[in-house]
């Protein structure tokens, strides 16, 4: 289930609410601006309703109306002890200083129509004031316990760790494709000398009884390649014979193809070596120099690199803060083994040495890809050592060694290397 935010909805909800109070309170009608001015009680009674008489300050006379006075003044200020004489009282109050009320007594405690704006400013105020804070305090709580499994370094170190492993794999790999891509083209070459000095009637022997193999040389297929090479049409073009009679030919040369390529080897002693030749001994010369440990190295590195891309996967909302705050809690609940598993990798790794171990074997595959084009190096060291390079390319290309370069000392003369079986 994905993550759902709901701590910032709380906050936005907030936010919003609050921009509203802001909006609220410019779009109120405004308090009236107003003029103190002295006040005739004429009348009066205990609660403080009086009415009044004043001078309006704008020139437009006396003005009388009833009005709130202030109860709690002092008695002097009342009637019959201000003026005894007349009876009157004295207060002050507030008139409107500007629009067409100007002039007009203004008593603090009638209905201002701001009055509800205010308030429901104020409302918006506190709710959005409220709504932020749990917003804020929660998400922040809630943010800490997700970012309990966060271990960027156990992640880095582990990627770094899968980087290794996995290039020491893909040199090796590239060194063995290096050899076999030298090395078809001279078996390839040997397979087809070997098919084309093969006469057609050899193809007696493979089980065909009645083989035409006057009509085929007459027709100009005088090899077993070249029944390869026509086809059961052009072999029944050819010779004149039936299409049944063509298939079984080229079934046959099929089958003495299949035989040859089995006992087919390629020399690597040739003198001097040819531009093909001199790639073969170049790219197995790699191998040798790695040593026979390159291969265990490469295998082992494969295997640490798929086991670290299997935890890396699992443990990647562990590469940081915002990318654990996204996860959804499936991910999370599976962080905190993968990222033990990794730790365990890693320990083990420095245990044994594995990153020097990576690193030594990719430095020496990578020394002398770009060498000796003409292969003189690896000539000689070919020379001291035949068996190891016949093995190696055994190794390789999946056939035996010749029984010449396993003997004793480790000298060759002829020796070759073999093809793979049918």
């Amino acid at each position: 289930m994905k993550h759902v935010p709901f701590f910032r909805w709380v906050v936005a909800v907030g936010l919003v609410l609050f921009g509203s109070s802001i909006a609220v309170f410019l779009a109120a009608p405004e308090y009236p601006e107003l003029k103190q001015v002295d006040l005739t009680v004429l009348s009066e009674r205990s609660d403080g309703t009086c009415r009044v008489q004043w001078e309006d300050p704008y020139g437009t006379g006396r003005h009388e109306g009833p009005y709130l006075c202030d109860a709690d003044r002092s008695p002097s200020l009342k009637s019959p002890n201000y003026q005894p004489n007349i009876a009157i009282g004295w207060d002050s109050g507030w008139v409107i200083a500007e629009g067409p009320d100007r002039g007009e007594l203004f008593s603090p405690e009638q209905e201002w129509p701001g009055g509800a704006w205010s308030t429901a400013s104020d409302t918006l105020v506190a709710v959005g004031t409220l709504l932020l804070a749990i917003g804020v305090i929660g998400g922040n709580i809630r943010s800490l316990s997700r970012l309990s499994g966060v271990s960027p370094r156990v992640v880095r170190l582990a990627g770094r760790l899968r980087g290794i492993a996995a290039r020491v794999s893909e040199d090796h790999a590239r060194a063995v494709r290096a050899v076999r891509d030298a090395w078809t083209p001279l078996y390839e070459e040997a397979v087809r000398e070997r098919l084309e000095r093969m006469p057609v009637a050899k193809l007696r022997r493979a089980g065909l009884v009645l083989l035409p193999a006057k009509e085929l040389e007459r027709g100009g297929i005088r090899s077993v390649q070249d029944v390869l090479d026509a086809g059961t049409w052009g072999v029944a073009e050819a010779s004149g014979v039936g299409r049944r009679t063509a298939e079984k030919v080229s079934a046959a040369a099929r089958r003495k193809a299949a035989g040859v390529r089995a006992d087919t080897t390629v020399p690597l002693d040739t003198d001097p070596p040819g531009p093909r030749t001199a790639a073969l001994l170049n790219a197995l010369r790699v191998l040798v120099e790695a040593g026979p440990a390159a291969r265990s190295t490469a295998e082992a590195g494969e295997r640490l690199a798929g086991l670290l891309e299997q935890q890396l996967a699992a443990a990647a909302p562990a590469a940081g803060w915002r990318r654990m705050l996204d996860a959804s809690r499936e991910q999370r609940q599976g962080v905190p083994a993968a990222v033990a598993e990794l730790r365990t990798l890693l320990l083990q790794a420095e245990r044994h040495g594995d990153v020097e171990r990576f690193g030594q074997v990719s430095v020496d595959l990578l020394r002398g890809m770009d060498g000796d084009p003409a292969g003189l190096a690896a000539r000689v060291d070919f020379e001291s050592r035949p068996a190891e390079y016949y093995g190696l390319l055994a190794e390789v290309v999946g056939a035996a060694p010749p029984r010449s370069a396993v003997s004793a000392g480790g000298t060759t003369t002829g020796s070759t290397a073999g093809g793979p079986g049918p």
